[in-house]
């Protein structure tokens, strides 16, 4: 009997679609049934439930079970692209000030007055503090899930961490430290810290713009600027050295580093040899390489 009212279904089935050429569609076995598939949006099978019930059988617990389980992840999927929105709609707001930030800074290269470029730039670290402190409102919503989000907001947070140290070169002559980065960008490290990594790479990042910089500050006319670098880059270099770097980004962006230590060295002993370097009478002017 149920033989017969399957093959009634199919031949109904089937003369529904020759009346609908436009249709793409075909039969496929599973067990012992024939599942009918077509492109169509009209035709949709409303659950896995409904498969089992066309020779009246009822709903396995085992199939109920895996519909449960599988509707729960359809709840915690939607949530986590919700809450994946919001995300990158701070992390876009963060990205706009950095492009703010990175045009002030451009005018360094172009010799004007250092500390009206700072004012400008240190502007959008207010601005900053504001955008990070509505990412930490987010990710206080989902405790312990912290580096499930971070890739949306990582590449962000290494430019920010880049341009905090060059202001906080160009103001100091010194590196900016991890914790003074957090605090600049007001994070807590208890809840929603700087990773140490994006402190890293961000640093790297830091030290591409110094031989452009140095470049530019000898054609103005400071001729003590390639020392003051090169003896940066040197500890620098030398601090990174006593990190354990895996075959990583982090590990290609610090071999970039010494190319950007070589470029300042040639423009410091070209410097010296023309002698333009100001006398120093503490011996540093020739850095410990």
């Amino acid at each position: 009997m149920k033989s017969a009212l399957r093959s009634a279904i199919i031949c109904a089935t089937s003369f529904s679609i020759r009346s609908n050429p436009n249709n793409r569609c075909r039969f496929l076995p599973v067990g012992s049934r024939c599942v009918f598939i077509s492109t169509d949006k009209a035709w949709r099978f409303t659950s896995m439930a409904s498969l089992g019930s066309v020779d009246g059988e009822p709903h396995s617990p085992s199939l109920q079970a895996l519909e449960k389980q599988f509707e729960e992840f359809r709840h915690q999927l939607d949530d986590s692209g919700s809450l994946r929105e919001r995300i990158r709609g701070v992390a876009l707001d963060i990205e706009t000030s950095t492009r703010l930030m990175q045009s002030s800074l451009l005018l360094v290269h172009h010799s004007r007055p250092i500390p009206e470029i700072l004012e400008k730039a240190n502007r959008q670290i207010v601005v900053l503090r504001e955008h990070y402190s509505k990412l930490a409102e987010i990710i206080r919503e989902c405790p312990g899930q912290y580096y499930r989000y971070h890739g949306d907001w990582r590449s962000e947070t290494q430019t920010v961490v880049s341009l905090l140290a060059f202001i906080h070169f160009l103001e100091t002559k010194t590196l900016l430290l991890h914790e003074e980065a957090e605090a600049k960008l007001g994070l807590n490290p208890s809840d929603f810290g700087l990773d140490v990594e994006d402190y890293l790479v961000g640093i790297c990042f830091m030290s591409n713009d110094l031989p452009r910089y140095v470049v530019n500050q000898v054609t103005a006319g400071d001729y003590d600027c390639p020392r003051e670098v090169l003896k940066f880059l040197t500890d620098l270099h030398a601090a990174f050295r006593m990190l354990n770097l895996r075959n990583d980004f982090l590990r290609k962006k610090f071999d970039g580093m010494k190319y950007d230590l070589r470029r300042v060295e040639e423009v410091y002993y070209d410097v010296k040899i023309r002698g333009l370097a100001p006398k120093q009478n503490t011996g540093e002017d020739q850095p410990n390489g």
